[in-house]
């Protein structure tokens, strides 16, 4: 009786989303980030930065990226990360003309703000499947411990 909305081509889903990319492509400044802390769509490498009680974690996904040419720095409470991902498409006589470039290419940074109870001297970073994981402990002064009542 009732058709649904997701179930056919040319759904109306299908056609609010074709809407919205053409008014993205009508007006690029629609696509700028929505607060100060928060970045564009499409920016990479796409990251979380969570905390634990003991640690701040930053996870960046980047597959396809050689770690050796990655570039890790905490600078003033700000860690960087920096790097470079070459183009898929063949360059020189095989080259290809693209319709449409969905994955990012060239030199990317990105910086993630740090709380100031970070110790710099203790972070490790590895990268594992396209996933560059940092972990970050916190100073010990700045746990919380418990005082005994004598």
């Amino acid at each position: 009786m009732y058709e649904s909305l997701l179930g056919f081509p040319g759904s109306l889903f299908d056609e609010i989303d074709r809407l919205r990319q053409e008014m993205d492509s009508l007006f690029p400044q629609a696509n700028m980030p929505a607060s100060i802390r928060s970045v564009a769509p499409g920016s990479f490498p796409a990251i979380n930065v969570g905390n634990t009680p003991t640690s701040v974690e930053v996870y960046a996904f980047a597959p396809g990226i050689d770690p050796t040419k990655l570039e890790l720095t905490i600078d003033r409470g700000v860690l960087t990360l920096a790097g470079s991902r070459s183009s898929s498409l063949p360059d020189g006589e095989t080259k290809v003309s693209a319709y449409s470039r969905e994955r990012p290419f060239g030199e990317f940074k990105r910086a993630v703000s740090l709380p100031d109870d970070v110790d710099p001297e203790r972070i490790q970073a590895t990268y594992r499947d396209g996933v560059l994981h940092v972990s970050m402990p916190r100073r010990e002064s700045a746990m919380p411990k418990r005082i005994a009542i004598e």
